[in-house]
């Protein structure tokens, strides 16, 4: 059979989407590629071969345009909206990704926010030293105060059962006495009884003697009686009152015990930290920053009340580079009293440390003693401050005037009172470790004018 040349219906143009003989003209040629892979057209090529064709003289009819409008809006629809879904899936990618990055920066700020909260709550050694020896004050102070007091009810007790001894004797006494009587009565009624006796006379003089010698004889008993009751009274009374003071002296002892027990966990923590500043070269650079700080502040310090004192003496202040007066006090270098009994184990002036090398200069010298060891004055002076004072444990301030200062520091107990005179000699605390880092001992400087003194210059020689 013979394919013949397709005809055209009358008055049928080419398609409206794509006319070769148009495109022609333009002197353009469509690309197969782009007219394969566009959906477009792939959809009019699709129709285009569903529409029948003419064979021989037959003439079959073609699509009418209503019948293909629909067609090409639905194509249209299709082609845009394959770009909207992409559009869409980009749009909730970076939806996602925003939430992604929020989501990081709520951690990032919750992480920066823990690490200044743990910054925040990161103390000082020299304070948390501080705190530990309060509170190992506080309990040892409490401990005493128990062990005063249960000295005290000990006493009270001791007392009491000396008092239950003797009331014991004396009620056996008394028993003893109104036995013999109850047995004399006895034997009076087994004879009949006292009336018998009394009429048994005819002289009326006899029976007025017996009558009034019965009554003395029931007056007696009445007597014993009634001591006898008192007696058991007062016994009952102060066995009642050991009984309550062998009870709170049972209870001191175990409020003491637990006392104690806070204070061996408070030493326990002070030996902890106090080894981790002797062993680890963090921690002990640490305190050493914190001690180098802390004596700053006791020389701002000083010079403080130095200027009250001046303030308070009317004396203008002195001039730099003036030499220590050789009177007074400045009259004693190499004969002043040592503070207290003991050998000086840490040296004035720069120090190196033996295992981490770090450099630190002391102001003053550690005098190593027993705890408890008297504190002494070491020449005559008006005592400006005693307290606290970070980095030095109880410290004791006086002045010898012509701008000399003392300083003692690391006191167990403080005897000496602000803003009293103390003569040389004159006890003005005990030996402790309050803020030692090394155990008892006591921290000693001297000053003039603020500027610290070498105190073994001004100590007396020993041997």
């Amino acid at each position: 059979m013979t394919r013949e040349k397709h005809e055209r219906a009358p008055g049928e143009g080419p398609g409206p989407l794509l006319d070769p003989d148009r495109t022609r003209g333009r002197g353009e040629t469509p690309s197969s590629t782009a007219l394969a892979t566009d959906p477009l057209c792939l959809v009019i090529q699709q129709r285009a071969r569903a529409t029948p064709r003419s064979y021989g003289s037959r003439r079959v009819p073609r699509a009418s345009p209503s019948a293909v409008a629909p067609l090409v809006l639905l194509v249209l629809l299709v082609a845009l909206a394959g770009p909207a879904g992409a559009q869409q899936k980009r749009d909730e990618t970076l939806q996602s990704e925003q939430k992604k990055l929020l989501q990081t920066q709520k951690r990032l700020k919750e992480e920066r926010e823990k690490a200044a909260a743990a910054r925040a709550r990161e103390t000082s050694l020299l304070a948390e030293l501080e705190r530990i020896d309060q509170r190992l004050a506080e309990k040892q102070a409490e401990v005493t105060r128990l062990a005063a007091r249960i000295k005290r009810t000990q006493s009270d007790i001791a007392t009491l059962r000396g008092e239950v001894t003797r009331l014991e004797g004396q009620r056996e006494g008394q028993e003893e006495t109104l036995a013999r009587r109850l047995r004399v009565m006895y034997r009076v009624h087994a004879q009949g009884g006292a009336l018998p006796l009394i009429l048994s006379g005819d002289d009326p003089v006899t029976r007025a003697v017996a009558v009034r010698h019965l009554a003395s004889l029931a007056a007696l008993d009445a007597r014993l009686i009634r001591e006898y009751r008192g007696t058991s009274e007062r016994l009952a009374d102060r066995k009642g009152r050991e009984e309550a003071r062998q009870r709170e002296l049972a209870a001191l002892h175990a409020e003491a015990q637990t006392e104690q027990a806070e204070v061996d966990r408070e030493a326990a923590k002070r030996r902890t930290l106090l080894a981790r500043v002797r062993d680890e070269r963090a921690y002990h650079e640490r305190m050493v920053g914190e001690l180098t700080e802390a004596s700053r502040r006791l020389e701002a310090f000083i010079s403080e009340l130095q200027a009250r004192q001046r303030k308070l003496a009317r004396v203008p202040p002195p001039k730099g580079g003036v030499e220590p007066p050789g009177v007074g006090f400045g009259n004693l270098r190499g004969r002043l009293p040592w503070p207290a009994e003991g050998r000086i184990v840490t040296t004035f002036g720069a120090q190196v440390h033996p295992r981490f090398g770090t450099r630190t200069f002391r102001n003053g010298v550690d005098i190593e003693a027993a705890e408890g060891t008297d504190v002494a004055a070491v020449y005559a002076g008006h005592v400006i401050y005693t307290g606290w004072f970070k980095g030095y444990g109880n410290l004791i301030i006086v002045d010898h005037g012509n701008e000399y200062y003392t300083l003692y520091a690391h006191i167990a107990e403080i005897e000496a009172k602000e803003g009293e005179d103390v003569r040389q000699g004159q006890r003005i605390g005990t030996v402790g470790d309050t803020a030692s880092l090394a155990g008892p001992r006591l921290y000693f400087e001297v000053r003039y004018q603020g500027k610290p003194q070498d105190p073994a210059e001004w100590l007396r020689q020993r041997g």
